[in-house]
């Protein structure tokens, strides 16, 4: 099983990295280029918060392997300013950023599995898995 992959991000640049690198872990351990792509989406989705409200994190990717399921997870994690309202967060539409505010339930749609934890001060962590069907 292949090592954890963990990108720093902190630029655009890093969202590309962190979306080439996932797409590829995803490909290699058996998803469709359909799939690879929702996964490859998902984590920019996620690096793209980091650099737009916490300026910098990371994003791991996780190969799961439980029994017979095969699967990948994504976790995105900053010590930025945190979430003040996870619930508005997650509403179709809601944005702080003057965007379309589909980033994270956006995310929550393609993925198969969604944890977000964020206290207001202390950062934000978003862990997500997609399983191989």
């Amino acid at each position: 099983m292949p090592e954890d992959i963990r990108v720093a991000i902190r630029s655009n640049l890093d969202i590309v990295t962190a979306r080439h690198e996932g797409r590829g872990l995803s490909i290699r351990i058996g998803f469709s280029a359909t799939d690879a792509t929702l996964i490859a989406t998902a984590i920019s989705e996620l690096a793209r918060n980091i650099v737009s409200y916490a300026r910098e994190g990371e994003i791991l990717l996780r190969v799961l392997n439980p029994g017979d399921l095969r699967g990948i997870m994504i976790v995105s994690r900053d010590s930025g300013p945190g979430i003040a309202s996870i619930d508005d967060a997650m509403r179709d539409g809601f944005s702080t950023s003057g965007g379309l505010g589909l980033g994270l339930p956006g995310v929550r749609r393609l993925m198969d599995e969604f944890l977000i934890k964020s206290e207001p001060g202390e950062g934000t962590t978003v862990c997500v898995t997609k399983w191989l069907r």
